[in-house]
């Protein structure tokens, strides 16, 4: 009878299942997010100083108005959409300004795309939307 192992033998190699570790990690997590509670904390109200240079921003940029029913104007004059990408380049020959497109709360959003792509291809960089309620 031999009652000791001798170093010939070959030892079973230890296998570590991760399956049920992986398992309880998910798990967890799923827990603490879905007990987790999303407040709404409110900011500190701030009164804002008022620009110094306010009308040279103005004139820097370029702004279009869009109406409810379509229509764009820039500078009181009604150029529609396909008279945006002239102007953007007309204006924008010089140095790159800014455009900014005022649009109606009920503004068709097509409208608006169809604006921010002709701006874009008449070599505008920075393209903002400034919304408005009628």
């Amino acid at each position: 009878m031999r009652l000791r192992r001798t170093l010939s033998e070959p030892e079973e190699p230890i296998e570590l299942n991760l399956i049920p570790l992986i398992d309880v990690i998910m798990f967890l997590l799923i827990f603490f997010i879905s007990t987790t509670s999303f407040m709404d904390q409110p900011g500190v109200s701030v009164d804002k100083p008022q620009a110094g240079g306010s009308s040279q921003g103005e004139n820097k940029s370029i702004v279009f108005d869009l109406s409810v029913d379509g229509k764009v104007s820039y500078a009181g004059q009604e150029i529609g959409v396909n008279g945006v990408r002239a102007t953007v380049k007309r204006l924008c020959s010089d140095e790159s300004r800014p455009v900014i497109i005022q649009a109606s709360e009920k503004c068709r959003s097509g409208v608006v795309i169809r604006v921010i792509d002709e701006a874009k291809l008449g070599g505008a960089k920075d393209v903002s939307l400034a919304s408005e309620k009628s």
